[in-house]
């Protein structure tokens, strides 16, 4: 099993501005959606339907480096690039017609949810560690 998840997306029109190309905050979308296939590879959910616990975003940055049109196929890959006890980064990339469109990183946290509705920060479940261990990268040392 390769590290790295692949998805391949087609722009819709709902995701273009007046002048065609797709507005920035919708890669973040792309991205999302793909992380999420990541997990549904992995056997996992990122919101099961009943759960103690939640996965909020905390970080998340994007680098453009052209523009998406619409109905332009495109590729998303995403690696986890990190993995601690209370935290999954990730590494994504957009590419179309074999150049890179957008890089982005991005953090979520493992929050157990409260009774009064607020959010702890609290260890990843061993059961989803180990899922997910498949799909992190792994660079290898400099030294």
């Amino acid at each position: 099993m390769s590290a790295e998840l692949h998805v391949r997306r087609r722009v819709a029109f709902s995701e273009t501005d007046a002048a065609g190309i797709v507005h920035f905050s919708t890669y973040f979308r792309y991205f999302e959606d793909a992380e999420h296939a990541l997990w549904r590879e992995a056997g996992l959910s990122i919101h099961p339907e009943v759960s103690d616990i939640g996965w909020p975003r905390v970080a998340a940055s994007c680098e453009y480096h052209r523009p998406l049109r619409f109905e332009q196929e495109f590729d998303i890959s995403v690696v986890i690039a990190e993995i601690t006890r209370r935290t999954v980064r990730y590494a994504g990339t957009i590419a179309s017609r074999g150049e890179r469109v957008a890089k982005a990183t991005w953090k979520i946290a493992c929050i157990a949810k409260q009774p009064d509705g607020s959010m702890r920060s609290t260890e990843i479940p061993a059961s989803i560690l180990e899922r997910l261990e498949p799909y992190v990268h792994r660079l290898p040392d400099t030294e």
